[in-house]
This record gives structure tokens, C-alpha cells and sequence, in this order.
């Protein structure tokens, strides 16, 4: 038999530790430490390694972020003394045991072995969310101060006021549209992606203390 994922030490971890815990201790391992992106000059090998602790952090994240999920490995964790860290353990674990998570198979949600870039694109979109929503309205002001002046010619003062509003309005779409956080990460260049991740990791691990 294979040996048994120690998810908790995977992500540094105590048994007690709460949902917020392991979410900081996600973000830190994924960003600090295992993010195959952060390797710009790496060779094939050591990137091989980084994605295969990618893929075991993430799939630690999946199973002790969920409280059912986490209780049924908590229940299998207690009979099993052959502990390990080693990222193919995880593999192995899902191939044996995912079938454990969620009663049924009428109800028992997908038990594949999560995509750790989908995993990843979650928590990094919440991360950012912050600094997303106080981005500046450029396109608002620049559709107000356009609408503004097609108004003013149009119908003087009146006009004015009308096609700024309007003008902000379409602005503000422009704005608030478009594409994810995450889907923009993905087509930059292998160094921005480096550059990106290690400042988040820095925020991450700065916040922390």
C-alpha cells in the first residue's frame, strides 16, 4: 500500500489549525515556495518537482479548505501511522480514496484530483479582489468629460450634463469589463509572472506577522 499524504504538513500546518489558517497557509506555500511560474531560469527537472508540490499544496487546499472533506480525511488520518510529505503520495491518495469524499455517487461531487492552476486562479483573483475594487475609473472620467463636450455642442448646458452622465455610465462598463485577474496573469512572459508572485508573496508573508 502506498503511503498516506500528511496534508496538514504539507501546508505547515497544526490539526487545529481553522479555515483561515490553512488559507493563509495555502497562499504561502503556493506563492512563496512551490509556484512553478516563479522558476524563470530553472532546467526541466526542477520545474518537474515544483509542479508535482504545486499539485500536492493544491490538492492539501482542496481537501482541508472543506469541512466535510476535511473531517472524512481527518477520520482516515487517525488509522494511518505512514505519514509522508512526498507529493506522489497525493496522486496515490486520490486514485485510492477520493471516492471517500460525499456520500453517495448520486450526489457525491466531481473526486478527480483538483487542477492546481484552477485552485491557484481562485484564491489569486481573491486575493487581488481588493486591489481591483479600488482601481481607478479611468474610463468613467474619460466618457464623462467626452459625453460632456458632444452634450455641450449638441445642446449647450443641458446637453452638457446629460452626455456626461451618459458618458461616465459607458465609462464605467468599460471599466468594471473584461477579463479576469487571473486570466491576464496567464499571458504575461515568464519573468512578469516571476516578478508578480514574488511581491504578492512578499505581501502575503508580511501580512502574516
Amino acid at each position: 500500500m502506498s503511503q498516506f499524504p500528511d496534508y496538514y504538513s504539507i501546508l505547515n500546518l497544526g490539526k487545529s489549525a481553522t479555515q483561515e489558517q490553512v488559507r493563509q497557509a495555502y497562499r504561502k506555500e503556493s506563492l512563496n515556495r512551490t509556484h512553478p511560474d516563479r522558476l524563470v531560469n530553472a532546467s526541466s527537472a526542477e520545474v518537474r518537482q515544483a509542479t508535482e508540490r504545486f499539485q500536492a499544496v493544491a490538492d492539501a487546499y482542496y481537501v482541508l479548505s472543506n469541512p466535510d472533506r476535511r473531517q472524512e480525511y481527518d477520520n482516515l488520518y487517525k488509522t494511518r501511522a505512514d505519514r509522508t510529505t512526498d507529493p506522489q503520495s497525493s496522486s496515490n491518495f486520490f486514485s485510492q480514496f477520493s471516492s471517500m469524499f460525499g456520500g453517495s455517487a448520486s450526489n457525491r461531487p466531481n473526486t478527480s484530483q483538483p487542477d492546481p492552476n484552477g485552485v491557484f486562479t481562485d484564491v489569486f483573483d481573491e486575493l487581488l479582489r481588493p486591489e481591483v475594487e479600488r482601481r481607478v475609473p479611468v474610463w468613467g472620467w474619460l466618457g464623462a468629460i467626452c459625453g460632456a463636450g458632444i452634450g455641450f455642442i449638441v445642446a449647450n448646458f443641458p446637453g452638457l450634463l446629460v452626455g456626461a452622465f451618459a458618458g461616465n455610465r459607458l465609462g464605467a462598463v468599460r471599466d468594471a469589463k473584461g477579463k479576469s485577474i487571473a486570466a491576464v496573469f496567464n499571458e504575461l512572459g515568464g519573468q512578469q509572472k516571476a516578478e508578480i508572485l514574488r511581491a504578492l508573496a512578499a505581501k502575503v508573508l508580511g501580512s502574516a506577522f
